[in-house]
């Protein structure tokens, strides 16, 4: 039997526009967060939580490092959201996509699960995937490990009983692919909401370029049907039962 491929979907400005309402919305609850736990005024908070989430990848991991903020906390105050789902936005058509593609398919985000199974309701898609792997999931050692820690990514495959040489990685973020692909996964770079309103010339060129670590760039889901680089040969004819 043909061994399958393991799809891992991000879900913010990979599945979804999440750059249309759900960022602004975090930044805005995250500082507010930062504000009321560490006491600081508006532009400490800012400049906290920017200078973490450069840092660490996560403003979270940051604030529990150095402030003693519980994950779980951070996550249900900053992730409440209040009309998510009529803010929520995605091109359906394209996603209907998921249906057909062959594999294993999972939701590999460093969101919590509550929002995330938000928003694949919101979109419609929730049945179409195998599992949600949350920021909750990727605690090793007692810490937590988000994207792009890549000894997180390397448990995963073997939680999931599947070589990384079997997984693809569909990302928007260029350092978790670039993690990803350091273990021998496959990568498809999603760019469709990314470089959406962003016509600097230096943006431009970060769109155009193609690092080593990608296996193929795309503006859309449908393009995962076609055979490439970004996954295993002996799946490009392989379809599901």
């Amino acid at each position: 039997m043909t061994a399958r491929c393991t799809w891992l979907f991000d879900l913010d400005d990979t599945l979804h526009d999440a750059g249309a309402y759900v960022f602004g919305a975090l930044h805005e609850s995250m500082g507010v967060f930062v504000q009321r736990e560490l006491r600081v005024p508006p532009e400490e908070a800012d400049r906290l939580r920017r200078q973490y989430w450069l840092r660490y990848g996560a403003t979270l991991l940051g604030l529990m490092k150095h402030h003693g903020v519980k994950a779980a906390h951070f996550l249900h105050e900053t992730h409440l959201l209040p009309g998510l789902e009529e803010r929520v936005t995605g091109h359906r058509h394209d996603l209907a996509v998921l249906r057909r593609l062959p594999g294993r398919k999972l939701i590999l985000t460093n969101a919590p699960r509550a929002y995330a199974l938000r928003v694949l309701q919101a979109l419609g898609i929730s049945g179409l995937f195998d599992g949600v792997i949350a920021i909750e999931d990727m605690a090793m050692f007692g810490h937590l490990r988000p994207k792009p820690d890549a000894r997180m990514l390397r448990a995963l495959a073997a939680r999931l009983r599947v070589p990384p040489s079997r997984c693809v990685l569909v990302e928007d973020t260029l350092d978790h692919q670039k993690s990803a692909r350091a273990i021998g996964m496959h990568t498809v770079w999603m760019q469709r909401f990314g470089r959406r309103g962003s016509p600097a010339r230096a943006r431009r060129q970060r769109w155009t370029m193609q690092p080593a670590y990608v296996d193929r760039k795309t503006g859309r889901l449908a393009d995962l049907l076609r055979p490439g680089k970004h996954r295993p040969k002996a799946l490009s004819n392989h379809r599901d039962a």
